[in-house]
C-alpha cells in the first residue's frame, strides 16, 4: 500500500465512521483488508482502495468499514460498570421514575450483543424491585453483522465463559449443541439497530442511561466533542452516562461531570455538582417506545 492510498484510506474511514487512524497503523489496516479483498475476488489491497475511489460499491464500503471497527465484547466486561449500574443507577431512576414506571437504556457500539444482555440479565436478577416496570434497551451498532449474532444470542461455550458467572448460564440460557443460546424474553428485552454515532440522534428518542464504552478512543477531539454534546441532549437531567475505563469527558464537554467515586459513570453537570440534592425534575420522555 503507498503512502496516498493509506493517506485515502484514513481520510475515508474517518468520513463513514469517525475512525481515526495513526500512520504507524498500515500493518493493521492490511492484515484486517486482505480478507476483504479476497471475499471480493480482488488481487491486491491498491484494487480494493482504486474500488472505493471509483465510488458506487456500498457492499465494498461497508465491508472495508466494518473490517476496521474493533468488535471485542464478553459478558459483564469490567465488571465496575455493572456494579455502578446496579448500585448507583437503578436505585436513582427507580426512585424518580416511580410514578411512569419505565426505564429506556442506550448501548452504543453493542458489538455482539453481551453488554446489553448482561443489563438485561441485571434487570430480571433485580425484578422483584421493579414490579410493573416497562424496561427496553436499545443496542446498535456501525456493523451489521455483528448485530445479526446479537439479536440470534447464540454464543460459544468460549464466549459464554468470558465474564458469565455458571449460575446466569444455567439460569437464562439453554445448550444446543455446541453452543448456548439465551431465553426468548431474555432476546425480547432489546432492540437492535444499525447506526452510526456520526449521524443524528433525534430519531432515537430519550434515555435514561447511554452505555458507551470505548468508542470514543477511536476519534479525534472534536468528533468526540460533539457525539458527547448530543448524548447530553438525549438524556434527562438525572440520566447517567457510562464510558469507558480509560474514558473521560474532561477537555471535551461542559455538558457531563463525573459521579463522585464512580470511575466512568457522569451526569449532567448541575446534577453531578448539586451537593444540596436540589436537582431539577427530569424531562418524561414523550410515548411508550423507542423513538424513530
Amino acid at each position: 500500500m503507498t503512502p496516498s492510498e493509506f493517506d485515502f484510506l484514513k481520510n475515508f474511514l474517518k468520513t463513514r465512521s469517525g475512525l481515526v487512524l495513526s500512520n504507524d497503523k498500515q500493518y493493521l489496516v492490511e492484515s484486517r483488508l486482505q480478507p476483504v479483498a479476497r471475499s471480493s475476488k480482488l488481487e491486491t489491497l491498491s484494487a480494493v482502495i482504486q474500488q472505493l475511489q471509483r465510488g458506487g460499491n456500498r457492499a465494498l464500503e461497508n465491508e472495508v468499514v466494518e473490517a476496521m471497527t474493533t468488535n471485542e465484547s464478553f459478558f459483564f466486561r469490567d465488571k465496575t460498570p455493572f456494579e455502578h449500574f446496579k448500585d448507583t443507577m437503578l436505585p436513582s431512576l427507580l426512585e424518580s421514575r416511580a410514578t411512569r414506571k419505565q426505564l429506556k437504556i442506550w448501548c452504543a457500539a453493542a458489538s455482539t450483543g453481551q453488554e446489553p444482555y448482561s443489563l438485561a440479565i441485571c434487570l430480571k436478577e433485580d425484578a422483584a424491585k421493579m414490579p410493573g416496570w416497562r424496561t427496553r434497551i436499545l443496542g446498535t451498532d456501525l456493523s451489521q453483522e455483528v448485530l445479526e449474532k446479537a439479536k440470534t444470542g447464540l454464543y460459544s461455550q468460549f464466549e459464554v465463559q468470558r465474564g458469565l458467572p455458571i449460575q446466569l448460564l444455567l439460569k437464562y440460557f439453554e445448550q444446543k449443541g455446541d453452543v448456548w443460546q439465551i431465553n426468548p424474553n431474555m432476546r425480547a428485552m432489546i432492540e437492535w439497530k444499525k447506526f452510526n454515532l456520526l449521524e443524528s440522534f433525534t430519531h432515537l428518542g430519550e434515555f435514561d442511561i447511554i452505555f458507551c464504552r470505548n468508542v470514543l478512543i477511536y476519534f479525534d477531539q472534536a468528533t468526540k466533542s460533539e457525539i458527547l454534546g448530543r448524548m447530553a441532549k438525549s438524556l434527562p437531567d438525572d440520566g447517567f452516562l457510562v464510558l469507558g475505563a480509560a474514558e473521560t469527558v474532561v477537555g471535551l464537554t461542559d455538558a457531563f461531570k463525573p459521579v463522585s467515586g464512580k470511575r466512568g459513570l457522569f451526569q449532567k453537570k448541575q446534577v453531578a455538582q448539586s451537593a444540596t440534592g436540589a436537582t431539577s425534575r427530569p424531562r418524561l420522555a414523550v410515548g411508550g417506545g423507542f423513538q424513530r
